[in-house]
């Protein structure tokens, strides 16, 4: 059965250097929808530049993105680690200008720092220096918040999401005026389409007991294992198949690259539940 909910938009702000911490707040996003929307009819939309806006002339681009997109938006999660953007002509980066027009109508930002080493010489400088001055300039402002990794990033994204739209939104009717009630009809999570090798290794990584995937290239050549399994690298053809199913697992969420190596993958939420889907088929 349907119910009606009330949406709530999620814009999500940062530099070019965070891809994975986007499509975690996305993740985290569609949990609190899987979990919460029912019960507290509540129904968040993640909304970002790169999926909802759309080509216009007659203005700055970011002055364009904040009419299309940040006017709506109901909260607005950022992220930020060595990069603070590109000027904007009205602000220092985007990002901080949707901070500050979305701070500025009163409405709750969520605001977070990446504290996960980095080596120097392979970021620029004065981005890194205008972070973390940035940081600083914020902090006799309210609250922000820092992680070391991703897998923190997403326990504490998940935990502290759900405690604002709680305590912003849940019962209350003092959201934007375009906020409306929509009827939703719940359905199942679709089963990605997985190739034969992608399907074989993500079962074996599931009953790793660190459900970890281990994909080193060494003089000897590549070397793919997990579950004290290793898969068959010692041709190229060989080789190129086990390595598309590493990346396949990650491009799909299945795994995610923690350390951002490219050498430990480790089974996500949604690869967990997939796996057990496969061994039930």
């Amino acid at each position: 059965m349907g119910y009606v909910a009330k949406v709530i938009d999620v814009m999500i702000a940062s530099p070019s250097d965070v891809p994975k911490e986007r499509l975690i707040i996305r993740d985290v996003i569609a949990e609190w929808n899987a979990i919460h929307a029912k019960d507290r009819k509540i129904v968040l939309m993640a909304i970002g530049w790169e999926t909802h806006s759309s080509p216009e002339m007659g203005d700055r681009p970011q002055a364009i993105i904040n009419g299309q997109l940040l006017k709506d938006a109901d909260l607005l999660v950022a992220v930020f680690w060595t990069r603070i953007g590109s000027p904007t002509g009205s602000a220092q980066s985007g990002t901080v200008e949707e901070i500050e027009e979305h701070i500025g109508a009163g409405k709750p930002a969520m605001i977070y720092f990446s504290m996960a080493p980095v080596r120097l010489d392979s970021v620029d400088d004065e981005q890194y220096s205008a972070v973390k001055a940035f940081r600083e300039s914020l902090r006799p402002r309210g609250l922000v918040e820092e992680y070391e990794d991703l897998s923190q990033f997403r326990t504490k994204s998940a935990r502290q999401l759900a405690q604002m739209v709680i305590r912003r939104f849940a019962g209350s009717s003092t959201v934007a005026d375009h906020t409306a009630l929509v009827a939703v009809v719940p359905a199942p999570s679709p089963m990605p389409t997985l190739a034969g090798t992608a399907r074989e290794l993500l079962l074996e990584a599931a009953q790793d007991p660190q459900g970890a995937i281990m994909s080193l290239q060494t003089l000897g050549g590549s070397h793919i294992q997990t579950n004290e399994r290793a898969f068959p690298t010692g041709d190229a053809r060989s080789a190129a198949q086990w390595k598309g199913a590493v990346a396949d697992l990650e491009r799909l969420g299945l795994t995610e690259d923690r350390a951002g190596t490219g050498e430990v993958f480790f089974v996500t939420d949604e690869g967990y539940r997939v796996a057990d889907l496969l061994k039930q088929q």
